[in-house]
């Protein structure tokens, strides 16, 4: 197969059932909706799941906005998430700031301080958490999110798509094919968090497996930097295998500096649905 070569751009790090038929084409919209029952809906009934579909459909240019604001708030999430909850998977660095902590005593001779300490080693991984993110996602608006057109509508082999709930757009998605390896790269998926549990995340993945199978891609691949377990549920319910892990990953705009490399780690993890054999 042939397509342009995508761009360099700050990756997403922050991405079907296998035997699902996916309906649709790369130039179609589609449509997905939870079915209540297999019994005949009244015309009320109907009505409500009218009201309840999710449209999934390429991206306009009007949707630049709102596209900006769900990814933005997206990745803000993450902030809280990589400083607390991101730190009970990384138990060589809790022992390190108990010995942190206990050293203050030794050192200080003072309960107070030592009670303060965790404290402030919370505060000190919240800032650098803020400090990174932020730095990748001022990263990403000003490269492939400033220009969505230009990144993923026109090159051959790439895709955007945004989620459709009663003429709001919820939720977003791309495509980046990748020419080297013949594989199609799940990027920037985010569900307004108004709307999230109500399988939306999971019509936007379907979406970009039913593009790879149309345009022939041997596999689809994605990296993420989750820290919530249904997060890597959802990419595995999906038919995705984990297929590589790293411990302490450079997000783009990382100084590397010691403080920064003592308050903030983050775990990504690699996952890869294979489609076909090359």
């Amino acid at each position: 197969m042939h397509f342009s070569s995508p761009k360099m751009v700050c990756e997403t790090k922050i991405v079907a059932d296998e035997h699902d038929a996916i309906p649709g084409t790369k130039k179609e919209s589609i449509m997905w909706s939870s079915p209540p029952s297999s019994a005949a809906l009244n015309p009320s009934e109907a009505k409500d799941v009218r009201k309840d579909a999710v449209f999934i459909r390429e991206f306009e240019r009007g949707d630049q906005e709102e596209v900006r604001r769900i990814f933005y708030e997206g990745i803000m999430e993450r902030i809280p998430n990589t400083a607390f909850r991101g730190l009970r998977q990384q138990p060589k660095t809790q022992f390190l700031y108990a010995l942190l902590t206990v050293m203050c005593f030794f050192v200080t001779k003072s309960v107070t301080l030592t009670c303060c300490a965790p404290l402030i080693l919370m505060g000190a991984r919240y800032y650098y958490s803020r400090k990174v993110i932020q730095g990748y996602l001022d990263c990403a608006l000003h490269t492939d999110m400033a220009d969505i057109e230009a990144y993923y509508m026109k090159p051959t082999g790439s895709c955007f798509w945004v989620a459709v709930l009663d003429g709001r757009v919820v939720g977003i998605v791309a495509a980046q094919g990748r020419e080297d390896d013949n594989t199609v790269e799940l990027r920037r998926m985010s569900v307004d968090s108004r709307y999230r549990g109500k399988g939306i995340a999971k019509a936007l993945g379907r979406r970009v497996l039913e593009f790879a199978v149309r345009n022939n891609y041997a596999a689809v691949v994605l990296g993420t930097t989750a820290v919530k377990l249904a997060a890597h549920k959802l990419y595995e319910s999906l038919g995705f295998r984990r297929t590589g892990q790293s411990e302490d990953y450079r997000l783009p705009g990382m100084s590397r500096s010691p403080l920064e490399r003592l308050f903030f780690q983050i775990r990504y993890s690699r996952y890869r649905l294979q489609l076909r054999e090359e």
